[in-house]
């Protein structure tokens, strides 16, 4: 054991520190945080000063007890966790649930696992920064003191087991709102007329595409437009060319990362940051929890050198950005690779894929600008003043194009420049073809995982470290799910003059389609509403923005922590009674229609499980109906035919070897039943058409398939069985599962060996 213990988060970076570090270092990891609130009561004593009540938590003890037994043995302890707020909390945590005397201890921080940046780091030991602690402090006291007070209301007059937080709500409220301009909007349908040309004296085969200037509102002005052009003549009215530049983008923060690695490769918030992690602990790339564009001096000197024997002078040019947000937490470098000499690295595909991106990134920001030359030309006809335009673009020097070209949220149409002919003004054109083409208006596009971030960043929502556990928290907690769209199938018009004769025609294009977006769920958007209607200040997103502006002064010092919290929490913890002592429940409830049968009322709401429709109310001894929503379905979207069809079910769809076939759905989706077994429907059956045959045969793969899984099987009491698993064989016994020791036989046991298995592991469980 070295006289020195280094004390890191996760067991990755110390492993690659390790390999910079003397035998006088030893290198031990804590494994993230080591204390916190506990998980089942408030744990913050508000009488005397919110002061937070950390604990140990069981499956820390281990970690606590080891690190422990090394600190016997060291006479200087390195806190080497994160240079961000949570690791200056977790160095603190470490000192406190260690009992590590402060003469002992030094912090360190560095922003790359590099054998420099280590060694530079031990030369230059400070204290913990208490003002850091304080900030990542009151952020975690004042999102408890939220989420235990708002909860239980929600508990009571929404459904059990909801949850509420000061950003996560504030997301949620993002994606309803979005979801409701979308409802809202109405398409509104427009024709772009656009022409094609030949120039007199060129050759036949060279044309020149050009669109109207303005979109015409109706068929009739378009048909119009198009009978003018009939005996009209066309000329080019006057070219401007201009020479233009193109500058690269920034490196990599965090938000931008997330949002490029989910254009470019599909991955979500939380894989990206995910990978970036072991990226960053494997020594491969700069921390990747930043709000910084900044690069080293050394970056920027590798990144010349590396250009020039790539590419060569010219396509140098050295930048240093500066970090537009007032906010940024700390002075991080940008994330970058830590060795750009190394364009690609070892690993697991998501790894190459994810660093290739960084490195792309990073060295196309010290590249020159790309050279156009773009030109536009407008087209007169004598018959109507309005103008064609023709737009072209012409690359002259490619510059950072050669590695790398930013990705936007923006659907793109055919935004692929074109080169035009020589053209001079004067020049006379001839009309191969003028079309006109009915567009529609397109509604605001639904969130990404990526697009929500950028938009929590620009309101000044979070930070670095909080993007990726907020978009996966509103998901856990199913207040929005991520899910694909269909579209559906639109008829457009389109007209078309060629020669003196013009054809009309309608044809079909798909629209509406979207992958991977965040869709409000019906209680997600329940919770939004009497959360807007309560308490309008925490949903407020600048009262959320000023809250974090909040923190970075204490992060500063320049302010005290709990006068923070004192100042939120008073009128807060009244509003929280006042809204409690409110009557009444909120569910969502919209009024469908009359059920034409029984002549009563038919509801779509939330109810104790999740949405529901109920047909009558409680009357009496009369009780109401109730059915489950299936999935797909909304409260906001589902129709009274809909709704009825829901009370269909449990429907009899047969019957097979004298039992009958019923079909129902469940808490887990629709299901066939039959002689006291369950078996899930496939995707594509409906449980409201599905067939006997069809019942049938999944009854019968179902059986097969288990048939296929069975090593032994024991009649008697309780039966027993010895299936295949996943990972290997298992004993399965009224309902529970217990693992086959290794060495042991599975084909070969007998039911009195499986009896005293099951015995002892009973036992281990109590």
């Amino acid at each position: 054991m070295g006289k020195n213990l280094v004390i890191v988060e996760s067991p990755a970076k110390a492993k690659t520190i390790e390999k910079f570090l003397g035998s006088e270092y030893s290198v031990k990891s804590c494994f993230g945080h080591i204390r916190d609130l506990s998980k089942n009561n408030l744990s913050i004593d508000i009488d005397k000063g919110f002061e937070p009540e950390y604990e140990i938590p069981p499956e820390k003890r281990k970690v606590i007890t080891e690190l422990k037994k090394a600190l016997k043995d060291a006479e200087v302890v390195w806190l080497a966790t994160d240079e961000d707020r949570e690791g200056e909390a977790i160095s603190w945590h470490l000192v406190q649930a260690l009992n590590i005397d402060q003469g002992n201890a030094r912090r360190i921080v560095f922003h790359e696992i590099t054998k420099p940046a280590i060694l530079e780091a031990i030369k230059n030991p400070r204290q913990i920064d208490n003002h850091l602690v304080d900030a990542q402090q009151a952020r975690r006291v004042l999102d408890r003191l939220v989420g235990y007070e708002v909860s239980p209301i929600l508990w009571r007059k929404i459904k059990p087991a909801l949850s509420a937080g000061r950003v996560q709500s504030v997301a949620v409220r993002l994606i309803v709102e979005r979801e409701e301009e979308i409802r809202s909007f109405r398409a509104e349908s427009s024709f772009r007329i656009t022409g094609l040309f030949r120039v007199a004296g060129q050759k036949e085969d060279v044309t020149l595409e050009a669109e109207l200037a303005k979109r015409l509102k109706t068929r009739e002005e378009a048909t119009a437009f198009l009978e003018k052009c009939i005996g009209a003549e066309f000329q080019v009215s006057g070219v401007e060319t201009k020479p233009a530049r193109k500058s690269p983008a920034p490196p990599f923060t965090t938000s931008t990362l997330q949002q490029e690695a989910s254009r470019k490769l599909g991955f979500s918030v939380a894989k990206t940051m995910m990978v970036a992690q072991q990226l960053y602990e494997s020594g491969r790339i700069t921390y990747m929890r930043t709000d910084s564009v900044h690069l080293s001096n050394l970056a920027l000197a590798t990144a010349k050198k590396v250009i020039a024997e790539k590419y060569g002078d010219n396509y140098i040019k050295t930048r240093q950005f500066t970090t537009r947000s007032k906010s940024a937490q700390e002075a991080h470098e940008a994330i970058r690779p830590t060795y750009l000499e190394q364009e690609m690295v070892t690993g697991d595909a998501s790894q190459k894929r994810l660093y290739d991106l960084i490195w792309k990134r990073t060295i196309a920001s010290q590249m020159s600008e790309a050279i156009l030359e773009k030109t536009v030309a407008e087209i007169s006809q004598s018959n109507s003043p309005e103008l064609f335009i023709a737009r072209g673009e012409v690359l002259r020097f490619e510059g950072f194009l050669k590695v790398y070209l930013e990705s936007t949220d923006e659907e793109e149409g055919d935004t692929g420049s074109k080169m035009l002919p020589p053209l001079k003004q004067g020049d006379r054109l001839m009309r191969q073809l003028i079309r006109a083409t009915e567009r529609f208006s397109q509604s605001p596009a639904r969130y990404t995982e990526a697009s929500l971030v950028k938009k929590l960043e620009e309101l000044g929502i979070g930070r670095p470290s909080t993007y990726a556990p907020i978009i996966s928290t509103i998901q856990k907690r199913e207040y929005a799910e991520k899910k694909d769209k269909e579209g559906s199938v639109r008829n457009y018009t389109q007209i078309t003059l060629e020669g003196n004769r013009m054809d009309s025609e309608v044809k079909q294009e798909r629209t509406g389609y979207e992958k991977g977006k965040l869709f409000p769920t019906d209680i997600g958007t329940v919770v939004n509403s009497f959360l807007m209607k309560y308490f309008e200040n925490i949903m407020d997103y600048h009262f959320t923005a000023a809250v974090e502006k909040e923190f970075d002064e204490i992060a500063g010092g320049r302010k005290a922590w709990r006068d923070m919290i004192r100042s939120f929490y008073t009128p807060f913890h009244q509003k929280v009674k006042e809204t409690m002592s409110v009557s009444g429940k909120q569910s969502g409830e919209r009024l469908l229609g009359t059920d034409p049968v029984s002549g009563k009322k038919v509801y779509a709401k939330i109810g104790r499980y999740g949405p529901i429709v109920q047909i009558g109310e409680s009357e009496g001894n009369e009780k109401p109906r109730f059915a489950g929503l299936q999935k797909g379905q909304s409260i906001e979207e589902i129709s009274l035919g809909q709704a009825l069809a829901l009370f269909n079910l449990p429907r009899k769809a047969g019957s097979y070897e004298d039992a009958e076939i019923t079909v129902a759905i469940g808490r887990f989706g629709p299901y066939v039943r039959h002689q006291g077994q369950f078996y899930s429907l496939g995707k594509q059956d409906d449980p409201y058409t599905i067939s006997e045959e069809r019942a049938i045969e999944i009854i019968e793969q179902k059986r097969k398939k288990d048939q296929e899984r069975t090593i032994r099987q024991f009649e008697g009491e309780p039966p027993i069985s010895i299936l295949k698993g996943k990972y290997g064989p298992y004993i399965s016994s009224g309902g529970k599962n217990y693992r086959i020791p290794k060495g042991s036989d599975p084909e070969g046991m007998t039911r009195e060996e499986c009896l005293d298995i099951i015995s002892r592991g009973s036992k281990r469980k109590k």
